[in-house]
């Protein structure tokens, strides 16, 4: 008898632990509907965030594919004007070879090919840097010798020994030159001014 009082005293310590650990709040029933219904628009709220994220993973992956695509094929238009100028150069060596041409008329059809090719570049924004008797500028060109010749003003370039040239206005190959320089007699000439004073 007393293990059953025992059990029932149990029992009712969970149910009074259960009461304790479920609280019944009791809410008015505007406040209740008001709940419920912010409830509701915070799922569609989730749902569309969901929906966002995974439209904008969708398309970033898209815009990588299209800069994947664009890189492989961006020189697309310039390589097939360099297949016309190819072209040119085969049948140029092709007729010399065949008709023993002078090289005179073999001459007159690569430089119609170099010319062909300059206009090609010019219309992709690649232009020459002028070098030969202007001033050195280490922007857009690089001395590989350095020539005394009183006859010019110092850094005066004096030859050209390969073409630089822009794209677009920018250096994307610095012009190798010959510059003048004049050699001293080792003496380093001061000039007074008027702080000196």
């Amino acid at each position: 008898m007393q293990e059953h009082a025992e059990g029932h005293a149990e029992a009712g310590n969970k149910k009074e632990q259960a009461q304790k650990d479920s609280k019944n709040i009791t809410i008015k029933e505007a406040e209740y509907l008001k709940l419920k219904e912010e409830a509701a628009k915070s799922g569609e709220y989730r749902e569309k965030i969901l929906r966002l994220q995974a439209d904008f993973e969708n398309t970033r992956k898209r815009l990588e594919r299209e800069k994947q695509d664009f890189t492989r094929f961006a020189n697309e238009g310039l390589i097939l004007d360099l297949l016309n100028v190819l072209d040119d150069l085969e049948r140029t060596v092709e007729s010399a070879q065949a008709k023993h041409e002078d090289v005179t008329a073999f001459l007159k059809g690569v430089e119609m090919i170099l010319a062909h090719l300059y206009e090609m570049l010019k219309e992709y924004g690649v232009k020459p840097i002028e070098a030969a008797g202007k001033s050195f500028d280490p922007h857009y060109h690089e001395a590989l010798m350095r020539v005394e010749d009183k006859d010019l003003p110092e850094h005066t370039i004096v030859e050209e020994l390969q073409k630089g040239y822009l794209l677009n206005d920018r250096v994307i190959r610095t012009a190798k030159v010959k510059v003048a320089v004049h050699k001293g007699d080792g003496t380093v000439k001061i000039e007074e001014t008027d702080t000196d004073k």
